[in-house]
């Protein structure tokens, strides 16, 4: 594009992770060209980490929806279950028009996808901008102008992306989640009745087997933050109960398991003191607040996928090589870290002593 485009449309459909990594991209383009009118296009489960519950999904921004000036949610994990179905036509032709009827004048694809690059066509926005060598190699065929990512960590390379927009210099900057009134009383009166002031955040999930460190050292970590005065509560997500209920029983009780909405976590993660965990949507969040994180890495690279710009300390075995096979079983190199390690790096992160 030969001027900085007026009206942009952002296409990061999931996941929490990869949301999160776009962030800062996004708010950069927004902080050098105050003027640009963005849209986001996004999976609605993911949508509350845009916007809240209780704000328009487009109009004037506000700390309820700080960063896009409309917001487009699709559901394909829905529409896939029953493609042929009256609903599923209906929703889905629904959201091209509302795309269309928007007339961005670019469109930037940081999922890389087909599906996501499909999108971005069907929105008949001219100038479609992608990676050169995307995750899924076909979504190339759908970009007028395909960048080539620079910078080692996904946040970089989205910067260098979204810098190919705006045509000046981008910086990564500090983002802005939605403020939810009512999640921030819940939270607050949640820890309230638990007795909990300070607290870490374990997070033991992860989204394959191979990225997860044992529960009974999660559950061993809590025991040992807690001798020294800090609380932890462990999050966790649908299907992974029986996974938060091992780090309980591992801790003696001195770790509290919380099932937490979208809005809630966000809430939950700004107050806490530490969060320790894997390469994970929670993790990420963390970073991004600037919580203090204890990385616990196996199969993946923390120099592209690591805690950013925040207090950190990486744990990584060198035995770990990088592999996003999806194995069932945890990376042996993973199991090689300790629970000494772990706690070495929190006493790294907030001190060895507490009152």
């Amino acid at each position: 594009m030969n001027t900085q485009p007026e009206h942009v449309l952002i296409v990061r459909l999931s996941a929490m992770g990869d949301i999160i990594h776009a962030l800062p991209a996004v708010t950069a383009l927004r902080e050098a060209l105050p003027s640009l009118n963005i849209g986001w296009l996004v999976e609605k489960r993911w949508s509350e980490l845009l916007c809240s519950r209780s704000s328009s999904r487009s109009g004037l921004r506000s700390p309820q929806r700080p960063l896009v000036d409309q917001l487009h949610l699709v559901d394909t994990k829905r529409w896939r279950k029953s493609l042929l179905s009256r609903e599923t036509r209906r929703e889905f032709f629904s959201a091209i028009a509302e795309l269309k009827a928007a007339h961005y004048d670019a469109a930037i694809d940081f999922q890389g996808l087909i599906r996501s690059a499909v999108f971005a066509r069907l929105s008949s926005v001219q100038a479609r901008y992608g990676f050169s060598q995307p995750r899924e190699s076909v979504a190339r065929w759908f970009y007028t102008s395909a960048v080539v990512a620079q910078g080692i960590h996904v946040i970089d390379q989205n910067l260098s992306l979204a810098q190919s927009v705006a045509g000046v210099p981008l910086k990564a900057p500090r983002v802005q989640f939605p403020y939810d009134e009512e999640a921030e009383l819940r939270v607050s009166k949640d820890l309230a009745t638990r007795g909990i002031t300070s607290f870490a955040i374990l997070n033991p999930g992860a989204g394959w087997g191979a990225k997860q460190w044992p529960a009974d050292r999660y559950g061993a970590v809590a025991k040992q933050l807690a001798q020294e005065g800090l609380r932890s509560l462990i999050n966790f997500g649908p299907g992974e109960e029986n996974l938060a209920r091992e780090v309980e029983t591992a801790s003696c009780g001195t770790a509290q398991a919380i099932s937490l909405s979208l809005p809630d976590l966000i809430a939950l993660t700004s107050h806490a003191s530490l969060f320790i965990g894997g390469d994970t949507g929670p993790m990420h969040l963390a970073a991004a607040l600037e919580i203090p994180v204890v990385a616990i890495f196996g199969p993946t690279d923390p120099a592209r996928n690591g805690p950013f710009s925040t207090r950190s300390v990486v744990l990584r075995n060198p035995g770990s090589i990088t592999d996003h096979s999806r194995h069932a079983e945890p990376d042996q190199g993973l199991l090689q870290i300790t629970v000494e390690q772990v706690i070495a790096a929190a006493h790294q992160l907030i001190g060895q002593t507490r009152e």
